[in-house]
């Protein structure tokens, strides 16, 4: 399984991103797949996770009513649309994907990762 994230860049404060994240690879079908974000000497932290079959989203209190986790199931696609960016928004985001259900999306727990796209809001 590959995750191959794309759609980072650098915004100005109030702007607009959208991530997304491709999957391939042989049978994947994942439980959750969700974005994470690391910034310079922080840990990885979860922005929004999505239960892959049934759509079912769950979003971080940091990021609720500005981001917003979707995907296009058929074309193993999952997208992150990031609205009103502010400066402690600047990290890299990654992609990551479970096999099996959890109740939480802990990065430990996660059990494919992509390459981190780098978001960079100035203010």
């Amino acid at each position: 399984v590959q995750l191959q994230a794309s759609g980072g860049g650098s915004v100005q404060s109030g702007g607009s991103l959208r991530l997304s994240c491709v999957a391939s690879g042989h049978d994947f079908h994942p439980n959750h797949m969700g974005w994470f974000r690391q910034s310079p000497g922080k840990e990885r932290e979860f922005v929004a996770g999505i239960r892959w079959m049934v759509g079912t989203t769950t979003t971080a209190d940091s990021v609720k009513g500005r981001f917003t986790i979707s995907r296009e199931y058929g074309k193993n696609v999952l997208y992150l649309q990031m609205n009103n960016l502010q400066p402690e928004d600047t990290a890299v985001y990654y992609c990551a994907a479970r096999i099996y259900y959890t109740a939480n999306y802990y990065p430990d727990e996660m059990d494919y990762w992509g390459r981190g796209t780098l978001v960079t809001v100035s203010s």
